[in-house]
């Protein structure tokens, strides 16, 4: 490939790429994220290869391997275009099927159509309710594009805000561009890009550095991964036009080592980008001069804070320091370094390329533009969704995500991943926004969204996120690292039923310390799953301290299996079940559950037959006295066990 020397370059070999494609051609294109690797999606992509080939259908259908379409528990997913025909949890199987009867009759299969809930069939994927409610501005272009291809990149625009700011604008007008935009950083702390770029662009040195943080360690969240593995060259896109605004010459990538397929993509699209001439000296012959390094991280949740990072790309272990002086004037080597997130990166040649005035008619006052979230827990939809800020909490949990399983009640859904605070069912129309969400005592952090129904505790969900947050902690600091702990101790302790009097003030106690003393924002937020499920929850926490009751049947040591004497038809289905061997009985014999034997698995509920509901779940109260060993069922005439 020839190198590219100018924006007019990179313009004719935009035209000569769509010269060769055919709009109206097929084109199938399957999701290859992670979640759908996981439901086979390479095995998919191969069979629709071979079967076009043994058809000879190769001038005919285009199939194209893209990134993560975001309906991750439908995988894989299936979009031909240009029609833009929906197939959802295709397998191997189907593919001869579909090009028989949709790539070649032109027909639809209504089998593996979206169904909604009143059985209605949706054929086109921007008709499906979780895509309808959406604005995927950033995280849209996946489904189109296959992350190795920079000239599918190329086709849809790719690298022209690039070349606009190399060849029209001073970095000074781009700042400005950036500032006015107000984008705020993606990454959770909401802080302006604009500002941040100005901070590292004017401190003294000249060296400085751009970094793209993708360290994402929430658990459930992997919006960063699926736009690195789905759309890298959008990111790195963004990174050079920081770059060359901010006057530094050397960038960073710093991912997970637990993303392998993010880290493939990204040395192949940095390869290419270097052959087109679109990284490294004189880019697009500008005069500027820009290269990346990829640094694998090794999974510590704390190197996503800005030092600790630093510290890491040092080599050294990712510890935080105190941040007297900011980052952003002496950062990695003691250089002015600016670090952003993923999704900020990305929207970057966004705002380059359709202006400030479109970016900001999206969202509300101070949150502006669209935010991608990980939406996973209790809900029927779960994936990767992209709303505007000051989209309500309930619109997201309802209309995206289909609500809650089985008719369970909503009760909570915490955003901003382990650190992040829990929001109850009261504020459900809280607009989703950096500040709205603060308020309510959470935050927008990087995304996470984890939805909570009735059967859900409380009290566990904070001791879960302690727990994490205990192990992550680096240690350095004694507010973070005895604080986290101590509090956990205490959960721990409400959980076993040994909670006592005054726990819950010494838990609002200490996480005050930790949340005001902590060195970083790790120790600072941890305090936030604690802090919100006391301020909204608090009557659980009391039912554990004072009655040794869990409300959600959750705690273990706070609840017991039960099997009723007068419902037990003597089926043994949840004897030949338990794991335990903890259930006595036999043919026409009640069941009786030795408790001391009783691991509290709830196997025997789950198994019971719901026409006998006959197991119960019983917290706070006594087990009643079992009835005697070899007593028989009584039935009515004609009644048979199963």
């Amino acid at each position: 490939m020839p190198r590219l020397n100018s924006a007019t370059d990179l313009e004719k070999l935009r035209q000569e790429i769509l010269a060769h494609r055919d709009p109206n051609k097929p084109c199938v294109t399957i999701c290859s994220g992670t979640g759908c690797h996981a439901y086979g999606s390479e095995k998919v992509a191969d069979t629709f290869l071979n079967e076009i080939q043994s058809k000879n259908l190769q001038k005919k259908v285009d199939i194209r391997r893209t990134g993560c379409h975001g309906y991750c528990e439908r995988g894989t997913i299936v979009v031909i275009f240009p029609e833009e025909i929906c197939y959802l949890r295709v397998k191997p199987e189907d593919v001869p099927e579909i090009i028989a009867t949709t790539l070649v009759e032109g027909k639809i299969i209504e089998r593996l159509l979206y169904e909604d809930d009143d059985g209605q069939k949706i054929i086109h994927e921007g008709d499906i309710p979780f895509y309808k409610h959406q604005r995927r501005i950033v995280f849209g272009p996946n489904r189109f594009i296959d992350p190795k291809s920079i000239n599918d990149y190329i086709a849809r625009g790719g690298y022209a805000a690039l070349a606009k700011v190399l060849s029209e604008m001073t970095p000074e007008q781009v700042l400005e561009e950036v500032k006015k935009a107000n984008l705020r950083g993606r990454g959770g702390g909401g802080f302006p890009a604009g500002i941040k770029w100005e901070t590292t662009r004017n401190a003294p040195g000249e060296i400085k550095y751009v970094i793209v943080n993708a360290d994402e360690g929430d658990p459930g969240a992997y919006m960063d991964r699926s736009l690195l593995e789905g759309n890298p060259h959008s990111v790195l896109e963004g990174l050079i036009i920081g770059a060359y605004t901010i006057g530094a010459h050397q960038g960073f990538i710093y991912v997970r080592q637990e993303y392998p397929l993010a880290v493939e993509n990204l040395y192949i699209i940095l390869e290419q980008a270097r052959e087109h001439g679109l990284l490294g000296a004189n880019i697009l012959g500008s005069g500027f001069d820009f290269d990346v390094m990829v640094h694998r991280g090794a999974g510590a949740f704390v190197s996503g804070e800005s030092s600790a990072l630093m510290t890491a790309i040092e080599g050294r272990v990712g510890e935080p320091r105190p941040k007297y002086i900011r980052t952003a004037v002496s950062g990695i080597w003691g250089k002015p370094s600016n670090l952003n997130n993923v999704e900020t990166w990305a929207t970057i040649p966004l705002i380059i390329n359709n202006g400030v005035t479109w970016f900001t008619s999206i969202g509300t006052e101070k949150s502006k533009g669209t935010k991608i979230f990980s939406l996973v827990g209790k809900v029927n939809n779960t994936g990767l969704v992209e709303v505007p800020m000051g989209m309500t909490l309930r619109e997201v949990i309802y209309d995206i995500g289909g609500g809650i399983p089985h008719g369970k009640k909503f009760k909570g859904v915490q955003t901003g991943g382990p650190s992040g605070g829990v929001i109850p069912e009261s504020l459900i129309d809280t607009r989703v926004d950096f500040d709205e969400l603060t308020k309510a005592g959470s935050m927008m952090g990087s995304g996470g969204m984890i939805v909570m129904d009735e059967d859900t505790c409380m009290v566990d969900v904070a001791r879960y996120f302690l727990s994490f947050l205990s192990e992550e902690s680096c240690g350095q600091c004694v507010p973070c690292r005895e604080g986290i702990y101590q509090m956990l101790k205490i959960l721990n302790r409400i959980c076993a039923g040994q909670g006592k009097p005054g726990d819950i003030e010494l838990l609002e106690e200490i996480a005050e310390v930790v949340r005001d003393a902590s060195l970083c924002a790790l120790g600072a937020t941890a305090p936030n799953p604690v802090l919100s499920t006391i301020k909204y929850f608090r009557d659980e926490y009391e039912a554990h301290v004072e009655k040794k009751r869990c409300p959600a049947g959750v705690c273990k040591a706070l609840i017991s299996y039960y099997i009723e004497p007068k419902k037990c038809q003597a089926c043994l289905i949840c004897l030949r079940n338990c794991p335990a061997e903890a259930i006595s009985g036999g043919k026409n014999l009640i069941h009786i559950i030795n408790q001391d034997k009783c691991t509290k698995c709830g196997v025997c509920l789950e198994v019971c037959p719901p026409q006998f509901d006959a197991v119960v779940k019983l917290s706070g109260v006594p087990v009643p006295k079992p009835v005697a060993i070899g007593t028989e069922v009584k039935r009515k005439r004609g009644e048979k066990s199963e």
